[in-house]
């Protein structure tokens, strides 16, 4: 079967390209708004049917795209900035876009949902949460204006991320988005991963993917 690894993971956590790669170093980001005491400030609860998270994987002889349903969230708000966050990401709501027979669509649905890649039954949700914020400098209007760094669990296995993001508060509304690439083989996702098969030739599934996030949070 041909199939790809997705998260989530979103963590958005969601919240979903800018790039936090294989980043797992949080000491390369200058965090000027700390999060590890509760952060103070206005919680923004996540407005579901306005959020969203995106996949893209790919693998030698092509890719996939799907999406992942945002559960619960929020955003912690002081002064219109962001201080914290906490994403879930329903795992069981993964879906497949690109691939429009319905029989090899729900094929490829389930082997992601399988213990393959994100065993969904055992770990039924991903999280992201919001660790530490820096202001970009000079950010142009539309561009990363935050480097985000956070930690993503998946498979209940927990790590550090970085990536820029581009937020906004204004008039009681809050958007959060951001491109994350995530190494999928440190969270022990391993079908098809040259990481724990070594060459697998035209059947090698990338580690790295992308979740895109686009996150909308009200008072």
């Amino acid at each position: 079967m041909k199939k790809v690894a997705i998260l989530a993971s979103l963590a958005g956590a969601l919240i979903m390209t800018a790039y936090a790669g294989n980043t797992t170093k949080t000491e390369n980001a200058v965090a000027t708004t700390e999060v590890t005491a509760p952060a103070k400030g206005r919680v923004y609860n996540a407005v579901i049917e306005k959020s969203e998270v995106k996949w893209h994987g790919k693998k030698v002889t092509g890719e996939h795209f799907g999406t992942i349903g945002v559960k619960s969230g929020n955003l912690v708000i002081n002064k219109n900035k962001v201080t914290g966050g906490k994403f879930v990401i329903d795992m069981n709501s993964i879906t497949v876009t690109d691939i429009t027979d319905p029989e090899y669509n729900g094929k490829l649905v389930g082997h992601l949902k399988s213990d393959d890649f994100f065993g969904v039954e055992k770990h039924p949700t991903a999280t992201f949460e919001i660790k530490a914020l820096a202001p970009i400098a000079k950010a142009a209007a539309g561009k990363p204006n935050y480097k985000v760094n956070g930690l993503l669990t998946i498979k209940g296995i927990t790590k550090p991320v970085q990536f820029p993001a581009t937020i906004t508060v204004k008039d009681g509304v809050a958007t959060a988005k951001a491109d994350v690439t995530v190494n999928r083989a440190q969270y022990d996702v391993k079908y098809g991963s040259e990481s724990f098969f070594g060459s697998l030739g035209d059947k090698a599934i990338m580690d790295d993917f992308t979740v895109s996030f686009n996150v909308t949070a009200k008072q």
